[in-house]
Formats: structure tokens, C-alpha cells, sequence
């Protein structure tokens, strides 16, 4: 806020929302006080009012590791607990990475209040401090917490599985008839030595389940996946313990209760390793910083520091083989640098004085003195990190439907297998002839006695409920989205293609016209003086020397201006503006040898041109309209202009005191790869259309160049109206990817359907953008389409597996042709197949589009 009229601004927008019924802003402090209700408005619509009013509130984001979540219920669970935590403004919990993101209000909550809600909530966050949280650093806490629960896993399955081996011996005795154990074992009956080895096995690997049971059921009101296994397995513990004490007769079921415990938590101890594998990329690229940088003081002395300590401005030493310890810019030395690792271009880049580098990159040859420009957190690597981890947390809009689904999920599952059981109980001989008429195979055990089978109808109602609880997978529906989105946006910075959200990596396959800007995105954007055209007193355009021109004219020495004196007057004009067009003319004329002076007064006039004071004289340099409205007749350069601008030149009428007395021309190269990317597009089916402030002429030259209709061309657009044009092209149904790198194109990537910037851009252009490209190249933009389309297939895959899975099991289990150990360990087997799946996608590369069934993709 910069006065008190801001305040005011702040606390009109604060109160104009419902449930608002006081807000007071105080300027002085910077601060301000509302009173709302919780009910009618939440804590992040009062912070997206600040920002819609155009101020900035404070808040600060983190990243908290979760340890024991177990299905997708569980993060709406956390997400729900932490969003009802004073002072947070946003939360979401990703059940694939095991993490919740928190957006809150520092002066209201901390990291402590977050932990806290997610304890309350029966849940284990991984504590860290403040200053190893979110940047990577704390990834040491998060990968421990990580390993300990996958040795966890892998201690229960083990246990578990020793104590259940004499049962499978069992079973296979009892099923082949072997007549191995017969009824006792050592004089002890085999139910009791059944019952000894199954109960440890029951406490031990059943205790987590009945606690997280607890948990949802008593303190979240919300029933999960641990509920349902919790369920499955009691049913056959309990009822076994019931036929050994002769409470009911029927058959022991102790060996399926400890297998379903077996099998559920070896599903749990692949599925977490499956998740560290699905972020070892990420955690990879930061293990691939410096731990060391060697600073080179004024006087040359060289010291060896931790990477920590470097400040902003410390000049480093980095010697070939070595680490670029931080970015920042060449100051001396010539090298190759590796840079593969943020851009994934295998080629080494070429760096000398004044180029900019890359933190972690690795330099090849040369000695490079580099000093830093960005630490800690603002790196280039860091930031790639912070932007692949909240792309995971904003999950796709497909993701929805799995919530919605996965909500009701758990309590359908238990009412069908109440019901199943009750039918099967009520209805033995009709179920069972029904069953027997399908093309299937026959009923477990044969089929309740009344049916001739061989188990009582109670004990076969029991199966039923048990294999209907137990076949259920929630897990699958849960992962399917997460665990492909977090493939697709780890892709993505492997290949120098940042994401900012699921969402925006599902939108980014439905574009169906790509808009390029011109300037730095088709083409180099270091523009060259090529031409410099004098006129003379009567507005004809003539040959240096004095010499007639090839359109006429003749200047007297008198008269006569040379190339030198018409490029000084422009220089000196243009030498007041950053604009690119401006500093190819200072540049040239610098080159020239020409002096160029500071301008007395100086204009510039967005999109048309600049006009200063020259010598105690008017000068104009620009466009046509610039002249026009300064009272200069440009029309006798109309030839001259028109000859530059078909050669695909940028031409600006020079103008002083008055009078039309030159041209001045440059020119931008066209990037090579730039016309294979809008061939690529096109063959995709994509309109390719090009904006650009360059008139006509200029503008149609460089589309034939990279091959664009130029019917698809919009030229001589206004820097603000670039939005405008945007949304023009959208007014007709279009789904647009505007593509730019410049200050003025953030506005038309805000409006875009996905906003996309040429990482070579400008900050605010990629703060404005929904995907960054890291490297300079036009055809990562076909990357970006590739990238998104193959996620969205792999995530449909998996989602089409688990609804499937679902869809085919649990009417298989209610019918009574299932076994519960078999339920179970398909069960298992589901959510961990989604996730191996999911790992396929890292072998896709994006340079051809991805193949739904080829090479196992």
C-alpha cells in the first residue's frame, strides 16, 4: 500500500463480500483486521479479494510430509483438518507423494499449528523446521521418513509371512488331501496350532488398521480403505475363533485371516516403494547441487565455502569438470556448460562474458569466473523443484470424479456386502441356482449345503461379506490421477517443460491453436542494424556520396546528409529506450565508431516509436502513424519502406525538425527450429498463428519464413492490446496457447487458455504463464502438447483399470466365487499395478507422441 486511499480500496473489496461484516485497514502498519463469518466466506476468498483489488497479502507456503495416509479418503481427510486450522488460507494432501501444501497466513498459524491439525487429525507428519522445510534441504527428513516406513512395511510382511507359511502348509494338506499334518501337530489339535500362529499375526499386522479404523470412524466420522480391511480380516479371525470354541459349527478360516494381513500389507510395502521411485527424479536433481563454492576475492584469492554461505554478488571460480555452484552471469573465461540437467539438452552450451548460468550445471572445458545473481531458494533448480511440487498438488479436473467417487466408496461397499451376506443368508438355493446358470465358475466351497455344498449357509454368508469387503480397492481409484499427473510434471522438468498445475497439464492437450509471438519466440530476438537510407531536402532517398539513387534524387554538398549523420540523430534518440529495435541502432551506430549522445528530451510512444530532443532539434524515430501525428508527410518513403519490409526488416522512419531525412532498418534472424515446430503443430491439427507489433510486410516475411497462413497473421498490434487480440481469437470458440517472452505479452498469457513462456523470458512473463519452457527452442512447445496428451492417456489408463477392476470384482465377490485370501490379494495387487503403470510413463520420451500400447507404454 503506498497510501490512504489504498487502505480504503483494500477495506471497500473486503467488505463487499457476504459473511464480511467488518474489515478495517490500517496504512500506516500495513496490517489489517476482519471480522467474518466462517460459514458464509472462507480465509482464501478474503486473501483472493485483496489480490483481486490488486494488493498483495502476505502468506507464506510449505510443503509437510504424511507418513501414513492409506487411500485417497485419507488426504481429503488431511486437507479438510488443515483447511479448519485458523490462518490457513488454501490446502490440498496428495495421497501419490504422501505430502499436504499449505498456503497460511504467518501472523496467524505456523509450521507447529499445521502438524498439530494433521496429528489431531490421526495422522504423522514429518516434522522440520522452518529453515529446511520447503527448499529442498529438508528432502533429508521427508527421504528418511520415507525409507523407515518402507522398512516398516517391509518388517511386517516379513513377520507375517514366517508366522503364515505353516499355514499355507496347512491348507495345501487340507485341499490335496497329502495327509501331512492330519488333525494335530506334536499332540496338539491343528486349530489351536492355527489360532497360535494367526493371533500374533492378527495384533501385530492388524494393529495399524484397526488404529487407522479408529481414527476415521471415532475422530473424522469417515470410513477408508483401513476399514475395510479391518473388516474382512476380523470376519474370518473372529468367526474361526467362534467354530474352535464351539460357539457355531462350521470350518476354520484362521490361515485367510492371516493372509489377507500378508497380502494387504506386501501391497503396502510395494506401493511405497513404488512412490519413492515416482520421486526420485526430483530428489535426484537436487542432489545434484554443489556442496561447495570457490570464491574469488578483489585480490584473487581463491577460498573454499559452503554453498550456503555464497551471497549475492560473490564471484566463484569454477574450473572444468566442476559444478556451477549457483546462477549467475560469466564475468571472465570462455566454456562449455552441460546444462542437460535443467534444459535436457544433451548438446553443452556455449558461455563467455556477460552470458548467464545455471546453478548445478556442469562446466566442461574452460575456467569460468561466474558471479551470483540468484541463491538458496531463488535458483533456477530450486524453483524447477517448488514449481513440479505444487503442479502435483493442483491435481487435474478429472481428479473430481475420483473424489466423488472415492468419497461414497467405502460406505456403498460395506452396505453391498451387508446386503450380499443377509441375501445369501435368506436365500441360499434360489442365489445359488442362479449362480450355477451363469457361464462361470463354480461357487467357493462348493456352495452353501443347502445348495450341496459343502459349508453351512451362515459360514458361506460369511465368505461372501468377507471377499465383498476385501475385493474392494479404493487405493487404485485414489492413485490413479496423482500418481500419473506427478509422472507427467516430473517428464516435464526432465525434458525443460515446467507445468504450474494439473490442471493446467490436462487443459494443455485440448489447444487447438497455438498464437506465437514473433520477437524472442519464432525468432532470435537479437536484432542487427542492416540498412541506413538517407533522404534528401526533397524527400527522395539517395546513395552515399552524393550519388543518385536507384529511385532519383541528387543532394548538393551543401545539403547533403551522409549515412553517419542520420544513424547519430537516431542513436541519440533511441539511446533513452531498452527496446531491442532501439539498441540494434545504438549497437550499429557504436560500431561505426559514431558517438552517440544522450538524447536532451526524451518520449517514448508505446508502439509507434520515440521522440527526443536532438541537438536543441525535434528527432522522431518509428512507425508511419509517429510521423503522421507530429505533422511529418511520410509518404515519400512509402517505396524504401515497403522494398525493407518485404525482406522481413523492421524499418523506422527517421525524422528531424520536421522533415523525413532517413530510414534505419533491422533485422532478427528466424530460429531454426522454428518452422519444424509450427510443421509439427500443424501436422497435430493446430492453427498456428503469429502477433506481433512489426507491421504487415515484416510480419508476413517472417511467417512465410517459418511457414504460417498469413491469414493467420495479426501485425501491428499495440503491446496493450496483445490481450485484446488474445481473446479475440478465443471470442470463436478457440482454445488458445499464446506463446511469449516479453513484459508485454504477460497480459495476453494471463488470458490464454495456457499461457506459455520461452524461458529465456522476462520474470514477469513467467510469473504470468501457466507453462515455462526452460530452453529457448519454439518446438518444446510442441513438447508441452505431447507431454500433456500422454499424461491424461496414462492417467485414463489407470483409471480405467481401477474403475474396471472394481466394476468386474466386487459383483464376482457378492455372487460367492471369490475366496477372501484370493479377494485380498487382488485387492493389493490393484493399487500397486496403477502405480507400476504410472512408472512405465518415465521411459516415454516426448519427441513423438505417446503410443498407447506400444513398447508396453
Amino acid at each position: 500500500m503506498s497510501c490512504a486511499n489504498c487502505s480504503q480500496t483494500v477495506s471497500e473489496a473486503l467488505t463487499a463480500l457476504d459473511g464480511v461484516s467488518e474489515a478495517n485497514v490500517n496504512f500506516a502498519t500495513d496490517e489489517g483486521t476482519v471480522t467474518y463469518d466462517p460459514e458464509a466466506v472462507s480465509l482464501g476468498e478474503i486473501f483472493d479479494a485483496i489480490e483481486d483489488a490488486g494488493y498483495t497479502p502476505v502468506t507464506e507456503s510449505v510443503t509437510v510430509a504424511v507418513t501414513d495416509m492409506s487411500c485417497a479418503n485419507c488426504s481429503a481427510t488431511i486437507r479438510d483438518a488443515l483447511e479448519s486450522t485458523p490462518g490457513v488460507v488454501d490446502a490440498d494432501a496428495n495421497y501419490a507423494t504422501d505430502e499436504a501444501q499449505v498456503t497460511y497466513n504467518p501472523a496467524e498459524t505456523d509450521r507447529g499449528d499445521l502438524y498439530d491439525a494433521i496429528e489431531a487429525a490421526g495422522y504423522s507428519p514429518v516434522r522440520e523446521d522452518a529453515e529446511t522445510g520447503d527448499d529442498g534441504s529438508g528432502g533429508d527428513a521427508r527421504e528418511a521418513a520415507r525409507q523407515e516406513e518402507v522398512q516398516r512395511q517391509l518388517r511386517l510382511t516379513l513377520f507375517g509371512a514366517v508366522l503364515s507359511a505353516p499355514l499355507l502348509v496347512f491348507m495345501a494338506d487340507h485341499l490335496l488331501g497329502l495327509g501331512l499334518v492330519g488333525d494335530g501337530l506334536l499332540g496338539v489339535p491343528t486349530g489351536w496350532v492355527a489360532f497360535a500362529l494367526a493371533t500374533p499375526v492378527q495384533l501385530v499386522l492388524g494393529r495399524p488398521f484397526y488404529e487407522n479404523s479408529y481414527k476415521a470412524l471415532v475422530k473424522n466420522g469417515r470410513a477408508n480403505m483401513d476399514v475395510l480391511i479391518a473388516l474382512g480380516s476380523t470376519t474370518a479371525y473372529v468367526y474361526s475363533v467362534a467354530v474352535l470354541l464351539d460357539v457355531i459349527a462350521g470350518g476354520l478360516y484362521f490361515d485367510t485371516a492371516a493372509f489377507i494381513l500378508v497380502f494387504i500389507t506386501l501391497g503396502n510395502y510395494l506401493e511405497a516403494r513404488s512412490k519413492g521411485q515416482a520421486g526420485e527424479a526430483l530428489r535426484t536433481l537436487l542432489e545434484m547441487e554443489a556442496d561447495t563454492a570457490t570464491v574469488v576475492d578483489e585480490d584473487g584469492n581463491e577460498t573454499e565455502i559452503p554453498l550456503e554461505d555464497v551471497e549475492v554478488g560473490d564471484r566463484m571460480k569454477v574450473r572444468p569438470g566442476e559444478q556451477v555452484p549457483t546462477d549467475g552471469v560469466v564475468v571472465d573465461g570462455q566454456s562449455a556448460v552441460d546444462e542437460s540437467m535443467v534444459t535436457g539438452e544433451s548438446v553443452p552450451v556455449e558461455k563467455s562474458e556477460g552470458d548467464e548460468v545455471v546453478g548445478s550445471t556442469i562446466n566442461e572445458n574452460g575456467v569460468l569466473v561466474v558471479e551470483a545473481t540468484k541463491v538458496g531458494e531463488d535458483t533456477a533448480l530450486q524453483q524447477i523443484v517448488r514449481t513440479v511440487k505444487e503442479a502435483q498438488s493442483r491435481q487435474p479436473d478429472i481428479q473430481n470424479l475420483a473424489d466423488r467417487i472415492s468419497a461414497y466408496f467405502v460406505p456403498a461397499v460395506i452396505a453391498n456386502a451387508v446386503l450380499w451376506g443377509v441375501v445369501w443368508f435368506l436365500f441360499p438355493g434360489a442365489l445359488a441356482g442362479v449362480v450355477d446358470a451363469l457361464p462361470l465358475w463354480g461357487l467357493v466351497a462348493g456352495g452353501p449345503a443347502v445348495a450341496g455344498g459343502g459349508v453351512s449357509v451362515f459360514e458361506f454368508a460369511v465368505i461372501v461379506f468377507a471377499s465383498s469387503v476385501l475385493i474392494a480397492c479404493p487405493c487404485a481409484l485414489g492413485l490413479a490421477t496423482p500418481a500419473a499427473t506427478m509422472g507427467g510434471t516430473t517428464l516435464g522438468a526432465q525434458n525443460g517443460v515446467l507445468f504450474k498445475g494439473g490442471d493446467v497439464l490436462e487443459r494443455a492437450k485440448d489447444v487447438d491453436t497455438v498464437v506465437f509471438d514473433k520477437t524472442g519466440t519464432l525468432t532470435e530476438g537479437e536484432m542487427e542494424l542492416t540498412d541506413v537510407v538517407v533522404f534528401d531536402d526533397d524527400g527522395q532517398p539517395v546513395a552515399d556520396g552524393g550519388e543518385p539513387a536507384t529511385d532519383g534524387g541528387q543532394l548538393t554538398a551543401r545539403t547533403r546528409r551522409d549515412e553517419n549523420d542520420v544513424l547519430r540523430l537516431a542513436a541519440a534518440a533511441e539511446s533513452g529506450s531498452e527496446h531491442p529495435l532501439a539498441r540494434a541502432i545504438v549497437d550499429g551506430a557504436e560500431e561505426r565508431g559514431i558517438d552517440v549522445a544522450d538524447p536532451e528530451g526524451f518520449e517514448n510512444v508505446p508502439g509507434h516509436g520515440v521522440k527526443a530532443t536532438v541537438d536543441g532539434g525535434e528527432v522522431l524515430v518509428g512507425n508511419r502513424k509517429l510521423l503522421r501525428d507530429n505533422g511529418v508527410d511520410p509518404s515519400a518513403a512509402q517505396e524504401t519502406m515497403e522494398r525493407l519490409e518485404s525482406e522481413g526488416k523492421t524499418a523506422m522512419l527517421v525524422a528531424s525538425e520536421g522533415e523525413l531525412i532517413g530510414v534505419v532498418a533491422d533485422a532478427d534472424t528466424v530460429k531454426r527450429s522454428a518452422k519444424d515446430a509450427v510443421s509439427q503443430l500443424q501436422e497435430r491439427g493446430i492453427d498456428v498463428m503469429m502477433i506481433t507489433g512489426d507491421n504487415e510486410r515484416t510480419a508476413h516475411a517472417v511467417a512465410e519464413q517459418v511457414g504460417i497462413d498469413p491469414d493467420n497473421v495479426r501485425a501491428e498490434v499495440l503491446p496493450e492490446d496483445k490481450s485484446d487480440a488474445v481473446e479475440a481469437i478465443q471470442d470463436d470458440g478457440r482454445k488458445a496457447m499464446m506463446v511469449g517472452d516479453g513484459v508485454n505479452d504477460a497480459p495476453a498469457l494471463a488470458v490464454a487458455y495456457v499461457g506459455t513462456a520461452i524461458g529465456s523470458g522476462t520474470d514477469v512473463a513467467i510469473e504470468a504463464a501457466d507453462v515455462t519452457l526452460m530452453r529457448d527452442d519454439p518446438l518444446d512447445v510442441v513438447k508441452a502438447i505431447r507431454i500433456s496428451d500422454a499424461t491424461l492417456a496414462k492417467i485414463k489408463q489407470n483409471l480405467v483399470w481401477a474403475l474396471g477392476y472394481n466394476t468386474a470384482m466386487i459383483p464376482l465377490a457378492s455372487l460367492g466365487l471369490l475366496q477372501p485370501v484370493l479377494a485380498a490379494g487382488a485387492m493389493a495387487f490393484s493399487s500397486v499395478s496403477v502405480l507400476s503403470n504410472s512408472l512405465l510413463f518415465r521411459r516415454y520420451t516426448p519427441d513423438h507422441d505417446y503410443e498407447l500400447l506400444g513398447r508396453l507404454r
